[in-house]
């Protein structure tokens, strides 16, 4: 068949925040030491002990929010430990993730400098599960009061005069479950006490997210949003697109079946049903949407590379990923109405990752190339899309073979991303720009796409995989017909 989309120009929809591109960083496997930190002394070039390769990757793709540090790991974490010489520094054992010795170099000064070396907001979590809401309320005072205080004159000892700016705290994380085991009425409760003492000083102005539900935990929605809704700015959410069982095996992030393949998309779709039933839940107590839904940990989760510390969430990164990804930014611009900022799951070497090092060498992942195709979204005013599309089938199971989305940019250039999630078949698409005011248009094209499902870039043929320009799509009057091969990601400009 002919898929048919419509594409109006002139019917805006809202804002699509940037931080809905946000990244995630957690002291686990080789994320912040290796990946991130590498400290002032090593070979690998470095400023003030932070990567320079990953850190130039990383301001390519205009990163605006990054979440640390944890996950898990935040409800374990004392940020006292982090801060001071760091020769002084408490070690600990990070029992969540494989065990190994944290030395605590990379702590909240280091983190504050690499959002102001990456110029974006550092959105951070808060202790809940083992730490004291003293403790909490003094990290807040620590870094953002400008007067005279305990922490305040510690933060100047330590080499910072200056508060720092500080939007986003996330007060404790996955209390349902790593985060303390709570109950929702439990956790609600101790919400309510600690964003008590999570205070603004001066003109800094906290916007505070409150630990969301587990998927599809419905329940945990409705009794945060009922008994603590006015306290929060955001609640989030969490999912995972995981082919196989949790527990007894997620499935290979390489050398998978077809159908692992037609499994990953259809449980990446997945993500729209969740949003819109906890939007729901959430639209009840806040029908004006002053309350961010905030998807801080999504993406793929396959079980570890081969012959790596399976407590290092260490996979490889391959075309589906990149498919997953897009995905999961039309399902998040469909919802820009309720979703204010979301999280990938992580930047650099853990699950889902946009980079991956070894030693010195570095390589980008096909989902990194997403976030760089894609950044054209950020804070652009999505469009209405009507869209009529076959079906990918596979065995007895259909889902949509196409999903798209759009949107206008502050120049007024309209950017189309299209993505043919079908392994096998190319899609033909009838594009009509409808309310375009220019019929004479110019359109340009990005491609990223592979041959096989599982290609991936490695050290040893890093580009492997990696946007080329697409010239397949012509405009006449407000008509544009494209074709997209399969397994294919595109990005298309109009101006």
């Amino acid at each position: 068949m002919t898929n048919t989309v419509v594409v109006n120009a002139d019917v805006e929809k809202g804002k699509i925040n940037k931080n809905i591109y946000g990244h995630f960083a957690e002291h686990l496997g080789r994320c912040i030491y290796e990946g991130i930190w590498v400290g002032e002394d090593s070979a690998i070039p470095n400023t003030k002990g932070i990567r320079n390769d990953v850190l130039e990757a990383l301001k390519q793709i205009n990163i605006p929010v990054l979440r640390w540090p944890g996950g898990c790991f935040a409800d374990e974490y004392h940020w006292k430990d982090g801060v001071g010489p760091r020769e002084n520094r408490k070690r600990m054992v990070n029992t969540h993730w494989g065990g190994v010795v944290e030395n605590n170099h990379f702590g909240t000064h280091e983190f504050m400098l690499l959002c102001d070396l990456l110029g974006c907001e550092p959105y951070i979590c808060g202790n809940v599960g083992s730490g004291t809401v003293q403790e909490m309320s003094e990290w807040v005072e620590y870094m953002t009061f400008d007067g005279e205080s305990p922490m305040a004159n510690w933060r100047q000892e330590n080499g910072r005069e200056d508060p720092w700016k500080l939007k986003y705290f996330g007060v404790g994380n996955e209390n349902w479950g790593c985060g303390g085991n709570m109950r929702p009425e439990y956790y609600a409760d101790l919400y309510r006490r600690y964003q008590t003492y999570v205070r603004n000083y001066g003109d800094n102005k906290l916007y505070k997210i409150a630990g969301g539900a587990n998927i599809d935990d419905y329940n945990w929605t409705e009794v945060l949003m009922r008994e603590a809704g006015h306290f929060m700015d955001g609640l989030s959410l969490h999912y995972y697109t995981i082919p196989g069982d949790f527990w007894l095996g997620k499935g290979a992030a390489t050398g998978f079946p077809e159908d692992e393949w037609f499994i990953t998309m259809q449980k990446a779709l997945h993500m729209d049903e969740l949003i819109t039933r906890h939007g729901t839940i959430m639209d009840k107590y806040d029908p004006e949407k002053r309350i961010g839904m905030i998807v801080d940990e999504w993406g793929t989760w396959f079980d570890v590379e081969p012959g790596t510390n399976p407590g290092f969430l260490y996979q490889q990164n391959t075309i589906r990923d990149a498919l997953v990804a897009a995905i999961h930014f039309h399902i998040f611009q469909e919802h820009c109405d309720r979703v204010q900022m979301t999280n990938i799951a992580q930047t650099v070497n853990v699950l889902q990752a946009m980079v991956l090092t070894e030693g010195e060498k570095m390589l980008l992942t096909p989902t990194y190339h997403v976030f760089d195709m894609y950044k054209v979204h950020q804070d652009a005013t999505l469009l209405a899309v009507d869209v009529n599309v076959g079906k990918y089938k596979y065995n007895d199971q259909e889902i949509d073979q196409v999903t798209v989305s759009a949107s206008k940019d502050k120049d007024g250039k309209v950017h189309i991303s299209l993505c043919n999630i079908d392994h096998k078949e190319a899609a033909s698409l009838s594009i009509n720009l409808r309310g375009l005011k220019d019929t004479n248009a110019n359109v340009t094209g990005t491609i990223l796409t592979a041959d096989t499902m599982d290609a991936h870039n490695t050290f040893e043929n890093p580009d492997a995989i990696k946007p080329v320009a697409f010239t397949e799509a012509a405009l006449e009057n407000e008509q544009l017909n494209v074709t997209l091969p399969p397994m294919s990601v595109v990005m298309l400009t109009i101006e």
